[in-house]
């Protein structure tokens, strides 16, 4: 594994990227607390890359577990014209982002409504949105902090403490770290950019090309509580997730719901 280098990464980035600050470092608690501890004195985009997180985050309050160098771990601060009702799609447009690079790299990956990435049905890497009011503007901007943890390796030690299957991309594990980080942050900053101005509308065909469980019968969770089941039918215009039910369509927007496919918790659902 190389080490990870600032300027190396800048050097191999496209001109989408050519704005943002690049921050590495070897070890930290989170990238994503990091950076949102400074939003307010923030100039402009900030991509922060650590070798290691001690105390890595997902959604609902969950742990990232990795172990040092077998994942690619980073955040990338971004600063969005607003209203927060218009950024409902944006962990959409960021699995877009990350799918389409790492395919374009030899990785076929879909994507896992609303923000993780599986490979071969197994998950590869998830993806933690958080956002700030941009306090000291008052213009109504908005700070996303967009947490991002690829898994490149996966250990046996490790596999067996998150406790379930998990994907693996050694094939990339293999390429130079900034040539990869600079990738994904180029077609990163290409969709937050596009994003900023037209919403997430204009993602919606692809991020339903690549969506995992379209036409499957699925369930969304809460706290381990069936709320809702049906056939996922893809997302609509501002990310929500359509299911078709016996009910007719209902459109689920994400919060801190999880969806399974029904097949793999039938035994736990009792009539609904």
């Amino acid at each position: 594994m190389n080490t990870l280098d600032a300027d190396a990464i800048r050097a191999s980035c496209a001109t989408s990227a050519s704005h943002v600050a690049i921050e590495t470092v070897a070890e930290t608690g989170s990238t994503n607390a990091d950076l949102l501890a400074r939003v307010d004195t923030l100039a402009g985009p900030v991509l922060r890359i650590a070798g290691n997180q001690t105390a890595g985050r997902g959604r609902a309050g969950r742990s990232w577990l990795s172990a040092p160098g077998a994942a690619l771990m980073f955040s990338l601060a971004w600063r969005f014209k607003g209203p927060l009702h218009s950024m409902s799609g944006l962990p959409m447009a960021v699995g877009v982002a990350l799918a389409e690079t790492i395919a374009s790299l030899g990785v076929p990956v879909q994507i896992k409504w609303p923000n993780d990435l599986l490979r071969d049905g197994k998950k590869l890497a998830g993806i933690l949105v958080e956002t700030q009011a941009a306090r000291k503007d008052g213009d109504g901007a908005i700070w996303a902090v967009i947490g991002v943890g690829i898994n490149l390796l996966m250990p046996d030690e490790l596999e067996a403490q998150i406790g379930r299957e998990v994907a693996a991309a050694p094939w990339l594990a293999k390429m130079d770290r900034n040539q990869l980080m600079a990738a994904l942050l180029s077609r990163l900053a290409a969709v937050l950019a596009e994003f900023d101005d037209t919403g997430f509308a204009p993602f919606a065909e692809r991020w339903n090309q690549l969506h995992a469980w379209q036409g499957q019968e699925v369930v969304i969770l809460d706290n381990g509580k069936v709320l809702q089941q049906g056939r996922a039918a893809g997302v609509d215009a501002i990310g929500r997730l359509m299911l078709d039910t016996e009910q007719g369509r209902a459109e689920v927007l994400s919060g801190d719901v999880s969806l399974r496919l029904s097949s793999t918790i039938a035994s736990s659902i009792g009539p609904t």
